[in-house]
C-alpha cells in the first residue's frame, strides 16, 4: 500500500480536479491549485475519488498463454499482445530508474497527479492552442494504457484516447485512487509490464527479449536507457529501423538521469558516443500458423478449447494460461516425416496420419503433407484440419463394424458363407430402399468362394461382407456399432443410412474423418472401452490453478470414456483376427508390419480409388492413414495396403522399434468351431483357422 497523502497536498490535488468542471476553462483549471488555501480538510477528499474499474484491479496483465506438448516442450503461444509479466525483483534497477527519470521524475513525490507538471503542461497547451504536452504521471499513463488495452469496443477505445478535459479528469481521479490502494513499486511494475515498446513487444520482459535477447533483470544501463526512451514514441525511436534516432533518444535519457544525479558523468561520457547495440530475437511463435510442431493439431486444440470447453478467445489470447496437451512430440515428428516419405509437401494428394491413445482418447499426433496456413495460392498450405474433417470414404475399414455387430448378435467367428463373384444381394437394393434393382458387388481380385468370417475379414472379401449384411437383415446393427465405437463422422448420416437400407455401408462409402476412424479402432485396442478424442489434459490459469468456467467450477479436461461400449469378448476377438491383416501372408496390410510387434489392422479402398486407408493399432497406439485429394475426386493409383499402410509403417517404426511388444489379450470368443474328441489313432490338429493356406491372393490393399 502507498503512504497516505499529506492533508495539504491531497487537498490541493483534489481541489484541482474539482475546479475543472466548475470553472469550465483550462485556465481556471491551471490557476485554482495555486490560489486555494491549505485548510481543505483531508477527510472530505475521499468523496472525490473514483471507484476503480475491474481492469484496474491489483492484477498485472496476464500475458501470453503457453501451449505445451505432453513432454512439456513448447508447441506455440496464444497471444494478442506479446507480453510476459515479471515481478519487481525481475526488473533491473537501472530500468526502473531510467523510466522514472524520463517519464515522471517526481513519481516518488506526488500521489498520482503531479500538480506542478500538469499546470505547466496546461499553460503550454493553452498558449499553443493545441495539446503540446501531456503532463501525465506514470500512474495516469498506467490508467490510460490499461483502459485502452482492455477495451473491447470502438467506443471504449475512443473514450480511452480522446483529447478531452473530461478524459484527463477521469484519468487523474483514477490515478489518485490507485495510489491510495497500491505502492509505488506495484504501480511502476505494472506500468513496465503494460507499456508498449515497439516491435510487437508489450512489457519490459518482451522488450528485453526482442531487442537484446536477455531477461529484464539483466538489462544494463545503456539498454535500459534505450528502452526507457522507447516508451514515448516506440515507432520513431526503434533501434532496428532507426538506429540514429534511437541513439539520440537513449542519450537524452542518460542526460536526464545525470541531471537528476542517478548516473555518473563518466558513465554517460563513456556510453553516449557508442552506437546502440542490439541483439534482436524473433517474437515468440503465436497461434497455430507459427506453431513449432503440430500446426493442425494446434488448430484442432484451439477449436476444442473455445467450442467444447467454452474458453472465450479473448481469455485464451490474454489470460496467461498454461495449456497442457496430449501431443507426443516424437510421434508427431515421425508422422510428419512418414507422410513426406511418400507424398511431397503440397502434392495434390494429401496423406493424413492421425494417432490416438486407446483407453484415454488422447490425440497423439496429426500429420499431413501440408503446412497449416491461410495462403490459398500456396498448394503446400492448408487452413482446414484434414485429419478431422470428413471428405471421402474409408473403404473396407468399415467391415469391422459389420463383423463386430455380427459377433455381438451371436454369429460365430467361424460363420461360413459361400458367395458368387459378383454377388447379388438378397436384401439390399442398388439405390437403397426396398424396391428397384438389387445391390450387386464384386471383389477386387480372386477370392475363394467359401470363407469364414475370420478369413473374409483378413482377406477383405467384399462379397462375403455384403452376404453377412444379408444374414443380419439390416444395417442398423453395424451403423449403431460404428457409433458406439466412436466413428463420430457417421453421426450426421447414421439415421439416413439405416432408413435408406444402404448395403454399401460395409464398403465404407460414407465420408469419414481420419480422427474418427482412429478413434473407433482405438476402442478395439482398449478391449471395448470407448474414449472420446481429446487434445488437452489440463488448462491452468495465471496462478497455476485449474481454470474455472462461467459456473465457477474447474473446466472438465479429464478423459471422457464409456466402459464396455463394445462387449470385451467381441473386441478381443476382433483384435486377434486383425493381427492376421498385418501378420499373415494373405493379409492386406502386411506393408505395415513391424518385426517383433503385434499389430492389428485393416485396409480400405473407396470406390474408384478416390481414397485409400489403413488403420493399425496396438494396446498403446491406434492410428489411421488416409490418402486422398481434398479438392476433387482423383484416382489415388493404389489400394490401401499399398498407398496407406507403408505410411503407417514409417510413422510407427521409430516409436515401436526396439520396444518390447505389448500383446493383445486372448480372444474372448472362440475363433474356430468346437472340435470333436480326437481319435486315439489320429493326431489332434492345432485348431487354428487355416488362414495361410495357398490360394489365389487378393490385391494387397482392398
Amino acid at each position: 500500500m502507498s503512504r497516505p497523502a499529506h492533508p495539504r497536498l491531497r487537498a490541493l490535488e483534489l481541489l484541482f480536479l474539482v475546479a475543472i468542471p466548475v470553472a469550465g476553462t483550462l485556465m481556471a483549471a491551471m490557476l485554482v491549485p495555486w490560489i486555494v488555501g491549505p485548510g481543505l480538510a483531508a477527510s472530505s477528499s475521499a468523496n472525490l475519488l473514483s471507484p476503480l474499474p475491474g481492469v484496474l484491479g491489483d492484477e498485472t496483465p496476464a500475458g501470453n498463454s503457453a501451449v505445451l506438448a505432453a513432454d512439456g516442450s513448447l508447441i506455440t503461444w496464444f497471444y494478442r499482445n506479446n507480453r510476459t509479466p515479471v515481478t519487481a525483483e525481475q526488473i533491473s534497477p537501472a530500468m526502473k530508474q531510467a523510466l522514472v527519470d524520463i517519464e515522471d521524475s517526481r513519481f516518488y513525490e506526488h500521489h498520482g497527479v503531479d500538480v506542478e507538471g500538469t499546470a505547466r503542461a496546461l499553460v503550454r497547451n493553452v498558449v499553443a492552442g493545441e495539446v503540446m504536452e501531456g503532463g501525465s504521471t506514470v500512474t495516469q499513463q498506467l490508467v490510460k494504457q490499461t483502459l485502452l488495452q482492455s477495451a473491447t469496443t470502438s467506443g471504449e477505445r475512443q473514450a480511452a484516447t480522446e483529447s478531452s478535459v473530461g478524459r484527463k479528469l477521469r484519468e487523474a481521479r483514477l490515478a489518485l485512487t490507485m495510489e491510495q490502494h497500491y505502492s509505488k513499486s506495484e504501480i511502476l511494475t505494472r506500468y513496465l509490464n503494460l507499456v508498449y515498446f515497439g516491435e510487437g513487444a508489450y512489457g519490459i520482459q518482451a522488450a528485453a527479449q526482442r531487442y537484446f535477447s536477455v531477461n529484464a533483470v539483466d538489462l544494463t544501463l545503456p539498454q535500459a536507457a534505450m528502452l526507457a526512451g522507447l516508451a514515448q514514441k516506440p515507432s520513431a525511436d526503434d533501434p532496428l529501423s532507426n538506429p540514429g534516432g534511437a541513439l539520440v533518444r537513449r542519450n537524452q535519457v542518460l542526460e536526464r538521469m545525470l541531471a537528476l544525479g542517478h548516473v555518473r558523468a563518466e558513465d554517460v561520457a563513456a556510453i553516449s558516443p557508442t552506437p546502440v547495440a542490439v541483439t534482436p530475437s524473433l517474437p515468440p511463435p503465436n497461434g497455430c500458423v507459427r506453431a513449432v510442431i503440430g500446426g493442425f493439431f494446434c488448430d484442432y486444440l484451439q477449436q476444442y478449447l473455445t467450442q467444447t470447453l467454452g474458453i472465450p478467445l479473448n481469455r485464451l489470447e490474454n489470460g496467461g494460461l498454461t495449456i497442457r496437451t496430449t501431443l507426443r512430440s516424437a510421434l508427431q515428428a515421425s508422422g510428419d516425416q512418414a507422410v513426406l516419405n511418400h507424398l511431397a509437401m503440397g502434392d495434390p494428394l494429401a496423406g493424413m496420419f492421425t494417432a490416438v491413445e486407446p483407453g484415454t482418447g488422447h490425440v497423439l499426433a496429426m500429420s499431413v503433407n501440408r503446412r497449416f496456413g491461410f495462403d490459398a495460392s500456396d498448394p503446400a498450405q492448408e487452413s482446414v484440419a484434414l485429419n478431422v474433417v470428413a471428405s471421402q470414404g474409408a473403404g473396407s475399414t468399415y467391415k469391422i463394424f459389420v463383423a463386430a455387430s455380427a459377433l455381438e448378435q451371436g454369429i460365430p467367428a467361424w460363420n461360413t458363407i459361400t458367395t458368387s463373384d459378383p454377388y447379388v444381394s438378397r436384401v439390399y437394393k442398388r439405390n437403397g430402399g426396398t424396391v428397384g434393382a438389387p445391390y450387386v458387388v464384386q471383389n477386387a481380385g480372386k477370392y475363394p468362394p467359401r470363407l469364414t468370417l475370420v478369413e473374409a475379414l483378413v482377406r477383405s472379401s467384399n462379397t462375403y461382407f455384403v452376404a453377412l449384411e444379408d444374414q443380419l437383415g439390416s444395417v442398423e446393427g453395424p451403423v449403431r456399432m460404428a457409433q458406439r465405437m466412436g466413428l463420430f463422422s457417421i453421426d450426421p448420416v447414421a439415421d439416413e443410412v439405416i432408413a435408406g437400407r444402404r448395403g454399401s455401408f460395409t464398403l465404407g462409402a460414407e465420408a469419414t474423418s481420419p480422427l474418427a476412424l482412429a478413434s473407433a479402432y482405438s476402442t478395439l485396442g482398449a478391449n471395448g472401452k470407448k474414449c472420446d478424442p481429446t487434445p488437452v489434459t489440463a488448462v491452468l490459469d495465471r496462478t497455476g490453478a485449474p481454470l474455472v468456467g462461467a459456473d465457477g467450477a474447474p473446466l472438465n479436461t479429464g478423459d471422457r470414456c464409456t466402459p464396455d461400449a463394445v462387449p470385451s469378448a467381441v473386441a478381443t476377438t476382433l483384435n486377434q483376427i486383425l493381427i492376421g491383416d498385418t501378420g499373415s501372408s494373405i493379409g492386406t496390410g502386411t506393408r505395415a508390419a513391424i518385426p517383433g510387434q503385434e499389430i492389428a489392422g485393416k485396409t480400405g479402398t473407396s470406390e474408384d480409388r478416390f481414397s485409400v486407408a489403413f488403420v493399425g493399432y496396438t494396446p498403446q497406439y491406434a492410428a489411421s492413414v488416409m490418402v486422398l485429394n481434398p479438392k476433387h475426386n482423383q484416382d489415388v493409383g493404389a489400394y490401401g495396403g499399398q498407398g496407406a499402410a507403408p505410411i503407417w509403417h514409417d510413422a510407427m517404426l521409430p516409436i515401436l522399434d526396439g520396444q518390447p511388444a505389448v500383446p493383445f489379450p486372448p480372444a474372448g470368443l472362440p475363433l474356430t468351431p468346437p472340435q470333436p474328441p480326437p481319435s486315439p489313432h489320429v493326431p489332434r490338429g492345432t485348431g487354428h483357422v487355416p488362414v495361410d493356406v495357398p490360394v489365389d491372393p487378393a490385391p494387397t490393399g482392398n
